[in-house]
């Protein structure tokens, strides 16, 4: 790949396809759960062990989980972070742990998605405080050289304090009749310090945003969640499934789950890596399902970022991918680094929430564009040489992408332009077209296109394509945040 440029470091200046299921229920987030241990990012390999609890009250227990998400900031690709610990405290002042293990979280991965971190049982009681405590951090950005693939820059991060505290509004109240949460924002753009001409600092003051949720809420939602199958009860309607870090979870379906791909409970094996959307269960601390898709059949996957495409246009024979996510991690490929993926034409391409012929049409070897978020699947012997990967499945999927509204480009028909800005306004170019339909979901402020100005900065979650017709970078609304 050829050398780098000058570091560059940037500050934040239902339709009948079915891509916009339960809107109201999606946001990306990193919720704590409070009835059972965070689930590590499913991204993230780490050790589990027990959470360690202190005197209680109380000595009967009730599920909790942690969900999880992020404020983000521009140009910056990875916050990956250790987590010491998460604790509940009570009004006397005695704590428990709602943390397995140290797990290591990405809070730049699920741009305006949630994900399950962890979930256990905890001490039956009223906790008033949340208190997080960081281990060491790393931040990573694009660097970028005309005509020249992008690479990565990653640097240890300076906590200015590895302690945060927040006393919560409304208190997490864990009881016997059903799984409560916590939901764990960490705010990147008020966090990570730059100084006066723009520039990112390798200084970090940790800014987090911590309410207390139930599985109802849309904190609560998990909008998404890789992880491997362990076993399938067919008879139950149910399978097992195991993060990284090796805590499992049952998952149950039903007539209303939707399949991607018109695959279903008969497809899954011990060696599928699925993506699943949908709520914990509040009887049984299970999760319910709304949508599963199987990213690999084959026991190996990695998500993230598409970085490059060669050629530009036409059909691709390769692209780079930003390792985001990755299952198992003892391949050759290892969590942040940019892989290239090498094309046979063989592979077959889905797309997530989209259950209709037109799939393929929309998303093929002449459909990848950088900037996309996509999952790879495939056998782990594809994967030994990082620069040399081969895969069966490529799946693309939602993501968050900020920018601001092009002046006069709102229509009546539902649709506006947009400068996409941060790092990945450095891969799409120009302004992109943003279709909206009745089923996306308006937040944080906005109830619908009237709301927003020229002047607001936006987040919008959805689908990149590149219209086949036209050739244009196209962005399909599932969520629109209006970002303060």
């Amino acid at each position: 790949m050829p050398s780098p440029g000058p570091k560059r470091r940037f500050r934040k200046s239902e339709s009948s396809m079915r891509f916009f299921p339960y809107p109201e229920r999606k946001r990306l987030c990193l919720s704590l759960l409070s009835l059972t241990a965070i689930v590590a990012a499913a991204t993230t390999g780490c050790s589990t062990s027990p959470g360690t609890t202190s005197s209680s009250s109380s000595m009967n227990t009730g599920s909790s989980f942690v969900i999880g998400t992020d404020v983000p900031v521009a140009g910056v690709v990875s916050f990956q972070v250790q987590i010491d610990s998460i604790d509940a405290i009570d009004a006397n002042g005695n704590s428990t742990s709602l943390l397995s293990g140290q797990p290591t979280v990405d809070f730049a991965r699920y741009n305006g998605l949630q994900t399950l971190l962890d979930m256990n049982n905890v001490p039956a009681d009223t906790y008033d405080k949340i208190s997080v405590t960081f281990g060491p951090a790393t931040i990573g950005y694009l660097q970028t050289q005309a005509g020249a693939a992008p690479t990565i820059q990653t640097e240890n991060a300076v906590l200015s304090s590895n302690t945060f505290q927040e006393t919560l509004k409304t208190p997490l109240v864990v009881s016997q009749t059903g799984p409560v949460g916590i939901r764990l924002d960490f705010d990147l753009y008020k966090s990570i310090q730059v100084d006066s001409s723009g520039q990112i600092t390798d200084e970090v003051t940790p800014t987090l945003n911590i309410k207390a949720v139930s599985p109802s809420d849309a904190g609560g939602y998990i909008d998404e969640f890789d992880v491997g199958v362990v076993s399938v009860d067919a008879t139950g309607q149910s399978f097992m499934i195991q993060g990284p870090h090796g805590m499992q979870f049952t998952v149950n379906v039903n007539g209303q789950t939707e399949w991607d791909n018109n695959e279903g409970l008969g497809d899954l094996t011990t060696s599928s890596i699925v993506q699943i959307s949908g709520t914990i269960d509040r009887a049984s601390s299970t999760i319910d399902a709304d949508e599963v898709a199987i990213l690999s059949q084959n026991g190996f996957y990695a998500g993230g970022q598409v970085t490059y495409v060669q050629p530009s246009s036409g059909t691709a024979n390769s692209f780079d991918l930003y390792v985001r996510g990755l299952l198992p991690t003892s391949t050759g490929l290892t969590l942040g680094q940019i892989a290239q993926v090498n094309l046979s034409g063989n592979e077959k391409y889905f797309i997530y929430w989209m259950h209709n012929p037109l799939t393929e049409f929309l998303f093929n070897s002449g459909g990848l564009v950088p900037g996309q978020h996509v999952t790879i699947g495939g056998p782990a012997s594809g994967a030994t040489n990082a620069q040399d990967v081969t895969c069966k499945r490529i799946m693309l999927r939602h993501w968050g992408f900020n920018g601001t509204i092009v002046p006069n480009s709102m229509s009546n028909n539902g649709t506006f332009q947009m400068n996409v800005t941060g790092f990945a306004g450095l891969l799409v170019p120009g302004p992109v077209t943003v279709y909206t339909v009745p089923g996306t979901s308006w937040r944080d402020g906005l109830t619908g296109m009237s709301d927003m100005t020229s002047s607001d900065s936006i987040r919008v979650v959805g689908l990149l394509l590149r219209d086949p017709t036209s050739n244009q970078l196209v962005l399909l609304a599932h969520y629109v945040d209006l970002l303060q």
